[in-house]
């Protein structure tokens, strides 16, 4: 396996100094210049941590956007797109630029980030993704939120669930204290339906009426969960948005939601998945939207006195959709290739992490579940071991980036990463290897220069795959 090098301290570069030395001098794989420029601005420097810094048992706020792609923040790249408040967290934590969801669509990935594990552990986590009410996590198979609860944490998610249905599956039932949010995959902003055209709008296991936009809802909440007074106990808070998930609706548009509203009770099944609506501008509304509400967070977060001892890591379930800019990945959402499960990922904890960094280090979401259990001194049930490898290690200590490979599965697709190379196989059922460093496009196929290396990888892939779950025929 490839060996990423110790990290460099950002103080050892002077603001002239280009990324591609940078990443040169401390043996990080590097992407092609262009694609270097667009990732790291003068103002970011190769990640080092900061070993000996102490703090309290930190916070713990987890927001997800909803098919965000890799590059739709304008920090990552986006030419039209203006993302102010996320580009300042950006500044004040550290950015990855080779970050991945656990998986290609919505529920498996937010299994993944919940338990730590593949989503093919769990039979809920088959579904890609979760569409009826015969799927759903476990409540007996334990959490990022019992476990952080077990160690006296307060536990709340806020926003879209999607990890199965009443009356079986719910967050209460699998270690969030609080639940507010919605069940499905969907739903239409204002009037709260759902895929199946069910109202979806839940505090706790009950339903509440609000028909105002969803995001401004779940915005008030999550500053009003930052801002209370917690008596002493550390929390943890899942913040998922549905933005910039379809229907392509923004905050002022109550005529397109009347009429997909209308769609949906005169029987029309795919009225939400909205294929004759959308643009690049209503897109570009929604994204920076949800900037200016994970912003209103933040600055309650700030205003509540817990900044300083609050981890905040911020990040997409999957790749981006139809409007999203995932230049220069190939694919979106569904696919396995980097466009589908490449995703802007950004930590900040101003107590132990120094700000304006960029690590090139290839994480995935299942490393985030070790990584906040580590810190928050609790520890995986032995009964079932984690898939993610703990990042605190290289964050906070300075060690070297654990070597691994980082796995998906899903229907008719398999990828592998480890190091630099990318093992792929597409629904042509055709195996394909890639060198990311100097491809990210993934449009050289070293498959045919490269027969030892891609049997390697394969072969590592079928192995892993060998121990999931296989899928419903």
């Amino acid at each position: 396996m490839t060996s990423y090098g110790s990290p460099l301290s950002r103080r050892a570069f002077g603001g002239a100094v280009g990324v591609s030395a940078a990443a040169a001098a401390v043996g990080l794989g590097s992407a092609p210049a262009a694609a270097q420029a667009r990732q790291t601005g003068p103002a970011e420097r190769e990640f080092r941590a900061a070993p000996g810094r102490r703090s309290r048992r930190p916070n713990v706020l987890f927001v997800l956007g909803d098919d965000l792609g890799w590059a739709d923040l304008s920090s990552y790249g986006a030419p039209h797109i203006k993302t102010p408040n996320l580009d300042r967290l950006a500044r004040e934590g550290v950015r990855f630029t080779d970050a991945y969801s656990g998986s290609a669509t919505c529920s498996p990935t937010r299994f993944s980030l919940y338990t730590g594990r593949y989503p093919g552990r769990t039979r809920g986590g088959l579904a890609e993704p979760i569409a009826d009410k015969s799927a759903g996590l476990d409540p007996t198979h334990p959490t990022l939120a019992s476990l952080l609860r077990d160690r006296g944490y307060a536990t709340a998610l806020i926003g879209k669930w999607h990890c199965g249905y009443l009356p079986d599956y719910s967050p209460t039932r699998s270690g969030w204290d609080e639940f507010f949010g919605n069940f499905g995959g969907a739903l239409e902003y204002y009037s709260k339906l759902g895929l199946g055209g069910e109202y979806d709008l839940y505090e706790g296991d009950a339903e509440y009426k609000d028909l105002r936009y969803y995001t401004r809802i779940i915005t008030e909440r999550a500053v009003e969960y930052v801002s209370r007074d917690h008596r002493g106990k550390p929390w943890l808070l899942n913040l998922n948005f549905t933005t910039p998930h379809w229907p392509w609706i923004a905050d002022g548009d109550t005529a397109q939601s009347a009429e997909i509203v209308r769609r949906i009770k005169a029987g029309d099944a795919r009225a939400l998945w909205h294929q004759d609506g959308g643009s690049v501008e209503k897109y570009k509304q929604m994204v920076e939207d949800l900037d200016r509400s994970v912003g209103a967070v933040l600055e309650a977060l700030e205003r509540s006195g817990q900044e300083e001892d609050t981890l905040v890591v911020f990040a997409s379930d999957n790749g981006g959709e139809r409007f999203s800019y995932n230049w220069p990945l190939s694919g979106n959402k569904a696919s396995l290739q980097e466009g589908g499960i490449r995703v802007p990922t950004i930590a900040r904890w101003p107590a132990r992490l120094d700000g304006g960094q960029v690590s090139h280090v290839p994480v995935f979401s299942p490393d985030w579940t070790a990584t906040l259990l580590e810190v928050a001194g609790a520890r995986p049930h032995p009964a079932f071991p984690l898939d993610g490898v703990s990042l605190a290690g290289y964050l906070l200590r300075g060690e070297e980036p654990a070597e691994r490979d980082l796995f998906w599965r899903v229907r008719g697709e398999r990828a592998l990463r480890r190091g630099n190379w990318k093992y792929y196989q597409g629904k042509s059922g055709r195996d394909q290897l890639f060198d990311l460093a100097a491809d990210p496009r993934e449009q050289a196929d070293k498959a045919a220069v490269e027969p030892a290396r891609l049997a390697r990888l394969r072969a590592a892939w079928e192995k892993t795959d060998a121990g999931l779950l296989p899928y419903p025929g």
